[in-house]
């Protein structure tokens, strides 16, 4: 018995020194540790804005005065993501750029062994323009993990993010395991991999920063031909509640803050927007940045919740959505981890089912879930909780109509793109056809099998079964230049596609239009009369209540192998008189019954369709 208690005894003591040595090894920095400022921001919040660029670009020579569409990847992450890195991802900054322009990127992994012959992708047509967009968050401590002569490489976390350490779970797990080591301290950082106050991380995420500056600089073409346009950009990546708020920045010039402010820096998207209008757009004539939030389907409706329903006062309100407005006018709607357009079986949407909102869902279209309602919900990157309107783009658009009325300020005036999200330096979303995943360990087909897997901590879910190859973002600008495309996004001339590359176009205007299609300069009417997608109608020239007119065309994607056009929808969405958000689905070009299919055992593709549509459309009711 006495042996018996002593043995007890000793594996209390034992028990109790490794928590204690846990608590240690994965100790904070703590709050008072670090430099805070009056707007609740901290480390970033004051930094330097400055160019590395040596050399000015030379004035294109192609112009295209009715604006060409351009075709390009504004979501790309690299192995100085940490959740890439994580995965195994090898692929640098200066691999995603050579992949755009056309270059075989082998992928590898960090855990191949030697020898190991790793496959070749090879984007099928190269990209004009691309902005490398690496995780602000534990940017510099995944550096120093990984780096030998730095103090943090042998402390407990960094042993288990490498994978020399490992937690006795299922090879499958292991990634999972090495992303929480990170993503467990939320908005702080691990005093053991950053010192007491933070400064090691801070001052390395500065270094990796700028060695991004310089490689986006190098792959810009700053000669007459444009052939290849690089953007600077970092993906802010804040959570709330297992809901996502991810946002990507993206930066117009070369001249650029010299350190990311990140989700660990500031708490809240309006956080993100004052310092990048202070630091940015007001401290420097040179610098101009946007934001594109992505994957609002994850974000249990906090993405796109009105201001108007926020328990804040009307001034604070107001002002949120003007600067909302103007730092977000683009929306990201299409990407690997699936599409934030609409789904269906939301309660609070009326008007009845589209069966395109079925489309690529992580949650299953048959699944039952409870509508959120007026409430923000919670679990959404675990794929639970309650759904919301408030979460998908076209009700968000919607809802944009009713904020005009309460505030006089519209903040979802949204312009949209599509991306990847790849976190393998290979922006390739056309690759349908012999596609190898996109987070490095899905190269293995049994990793792009898998269910649900849930990344240990109540972090999030991931779904590699229901993930997809992403899409493209499309821009109308007269060149392939940083300003052109720039103030292209800024303006909402903009469109998103899951992958082809098809043109769509769309007009609107108060003169009739009824035989604008077959005339042969069709663009520059269209230009003359109308405005372009994302642009504002002015109120008709007569004062008159009738409906505008809209122009519609598409042009199917030119390449050999692409398919051709089915239809073009327009759809509707307004508030009734009851407050209800509603829709409506109008076919108006093309064929919805032209007997399109896809053989489900060779993914061969059969009936007809169109390389071209084009028709004037006026709202019926």
């Amino acid at each position: 018995m006495k042996y018996t208690l002593l043995t007890l005894l000793a594996l209390a003591l034992l028990a109790a020194g490794l928590l204690v040595w846990l608590r240690f090894e994965f100790s904070r920095v703590e709050a008072d540790q670090v430099h805070g400022t009056s707007t609740g921001m901290r480390d970033f919040a004051q930094v330097e804005v400055k160019s590395v660029a040596d050399a000015v670009d030379k004035d294109c020579v192609q112009q295209y005065p009715h604006n060409r569409a351009w075709f390009g990847a504004l979501h790309v992450h690299t192995s100085a993501s940490y959740d890439a890195t994580a995965f195994g991802t090898a692929g640098t900054v200066d691999d995603a750029y050579a992949f755009a322009r056309g270059e075989p990127l082998p992928l590898r992994l960090k855990f191949d062994p030697p020898g190991y012959q790793a496959p070749l992708l090879r984007i099928s047509s190269p990209l004009d323009f691309i902005a490398v967009t690496d995780h602000a968050e534990a940017l510099g401590e995944a550096s120093l993990c990984y780096d030998e002569n730095s103090e943090s490489y042998d402390v407990l976390v960094c042993r288990l993010y490498r994978g020399d350490w490992r937690l006795p779970v299922e090879e499958e797990l292991q990634p999972l395991i090495r992303i929480a080591t990170q993503a467990i301290f939320g908005q702080d950082r691990s005093a053991r991999v950053c010192g007491k106050d933070g400064a090691r991380c801070r001052e390395r995420a500065v270094r990796i920063w700028l060695e991004n500056q310089k490689s986006t600089e190098a792959w810009h073409d700053r000669s007459g031909d444009c052939a290849f346009t690089t953007f600077h950009g970092y993906e802010y990546t804040l959570a709330r509640e297992a809901s996502n708020l991810h946002r990507n920045v993206i930066f117009k010039s070369g001249t650029v803050p010299q350190a990311p402010l990140s989700a660990k820096d500031a708490d809240t998207p309006e956080q993100l927007w004052q310092w990048l209008d202070r630091t940015c757009i007001a401290g420097s004539d040179a610098c101009d940045a946007l934001a594109i939030p992505h994957n609002s389907n994850w974000s249990s409706g906090r993405m796109w919740y009105p201001y108007s329903n926020r328990a804040w006062p009307e001034a604070q309100q107001k002002e949120m959505a003007q600067l909302r407005s103007r730092l977000e006018p683009l929306v990201e709607m299409m990407q690997v981890k699936g599409d934030s357009e609409c789904r269906n079986g939301i309660a609070s949407v009326l008007g009845g089912t589209d069966e395109f909102c079925d489309f690529e869902k992580l949650r299953r279209p048959s699944e039952a879930i409870p509508d959120c309602g007026e409430q923000m919900g919670s679990g959404g990157m675990m794929l639970q909780g309650c759904v919301s309107r408030y979460s998908y783009v076209r009700y968000a658009l919607t809802a944009g109509l009713s904020e005009q009325d309460k505030l006089g300020i519209n903040p979802f005036r949204l312009g949209i793109v599509a991306a990847t999200d790849t976190h393998i330096s290979a922006a390739a979303a056309g690759l349908e056809k012999g596609h190898q995943g996109s987070h490095g360990i899905d190269r293995d087909p049994r990793h792009r099998l898998m269910g649900e897997v849930e990344v240990p901590g109540g972090i999030g879910t991931g779904s590699p079964a229901r993930y997809n190859p992403g899409g493209i973002a499309g821009v109308y600008a007269k060149e392939n230049s940083r300003e052109a495309l720039f103030e292209a996004m800024q303006r909402r001339e903009t469109f998103g596609t899951s992958g082809p590359r098809i043109r769509p176009r769309f007009f609107a205007g108060w003169e009739r239009g009824d035989t604008l299609c077959e005339s042969p300069d069709f663009l520059q009417q269209a230009y003359n009369a109308g405005v372009p997608m994302g642009g504002d109608l002015p109120p008709s020239p007569d004062g008159s209540t009738g409906s505008p007119t809209f122009i519609a065309s598409a042009t199917a994607d030119p390449r050999p192998g692409a398919n051709l056009l089915q239809r073009i929808q327009v759809i509707k969405g307004w508030i009734d008189e009851e407050g209800n958000t509603r829709q409506a689905i109008y076919d108006i070009a093309g064929d919805p019954d032209n007997r399109a299919s896809v053989d489900p055992r060779t993914c061969a593709v059969s009936g007809r369709g169109f390389k071209q549509l084009c028709t004037h459309w006026q709202d019926p009711e």
